[in-house]
């Protein structure tokens, strides 16, 4: 059984359905793409899975637990990082993480050293008593995902994580993010606009008009359409780009992928 368990998940707005009966598995330790255009389900299935909002039908399991049933233990498994910004930008780094240790019930002693060691891993620790106002996009992008990993989840979501930032920042990011996974086994389950980053990913789930047209590693997807490139077979399989990038910003962040892998 995988860390994140969907069944013919549903979600109805009025008049219209905005999840069409997906069903899809995470393994522990797997980084989970899922990628599709605007309106297509994705924001409403990670606000399903992460308790912010109720399904109409079907049903999810995250850490083996219910997410209607036991939504107190769900939120204890999960780190969520929004794709716009969250931070109190008036309280310090270390400030906005003791904030939300407390929020999680964690005890002093706990989150002093959980804070210290999630400040570490994004390269803020020299920063943590300076206000969030002063940082830039990126410096606050690690900070929130330090924050999401305050708790402890076991699995952080992500919602457009590199949205906004430079090619040199999106990269880093993503070093922070694979470093999760290799060090700490944690499950991602995140959302981007950028196809280049869709080939970090262990599989991807292609989402359109509410449903999942495809699910495969990146490699596979191409070879079962023909593609070179993830976004060549996103556009075959759904018709549409999702986001128009300058040539030259897709080129750089694609050395750096390739450069990452050599090393």
């Amino acid at each position: 059984m995988g860390i994140i368990e969907v069944k013919k998940l549903t979600k109805q707005f009025k008049d219209a359905k905005a999840v069409k009966g997906i069903s899809f598995s995470v393994e522990e330790g797997e980084i989970f793409g899922f990628l599709g255009p605007n309106g297509a389900g994705k924001s409403t299935t990670i606000n399903i899975l992460s308790t912010l909002i109720t399904p109409t039908g079907g049903s999810a399991k995250i850490n083996g637990f219910d997410i209607e049933k036991e939504t107190d233990e769900v939120r204890k498994s999960i780190g969520l990082v929004f794709q716009d910004p969250s931070l109190d930008e008036r309280l310090t780094a270390e400030e906005n993480l003791i904030f939300h240790a407390r929020l999680y019930g964690l005890k002093k002693k706990e989150y002093i050293k959980r804070i210290a060691e999630v400040l570490k891993l994004v390269d803020l620790t020299e920063k943590k008593d300076n206000l969030v106002k002063s940082f830039s996009g990126g410096m606050k992008r690690r900070l929130e995902i330090a924050r999401g990993l305050t708790h402890y989840p076991r699995v952080l979501f992500l919602d457009e994580p590199t949205l906004g930032l430079d090619p040199q920042t999106r990269f880093n990011i993503w070093e922070y993010v694979l470093k999760l996974r290799k060090e700490h086994k944690m499950t991602i389950f995140m959302t981007t606009h950028y196809m280049q980053e869709a080939e970090y990913c262990d599989r991807i789930a292609i989402i359109d008009s509410g449903k999942i047209i495809a699910l495969d590693t990146p490699a596979q997807l191409k070879r079962l359409v023909g593609k070179n490139s993830i976004e060549e077979v996103f556009l075959q399989l759904t018709g549409r780009k999702i986001r128009e990038e300058e040539a030259s910003t897709q080129e750089q962040f694609r050395n750096q992928i390739m450069a990452h892998r050599r090393r």
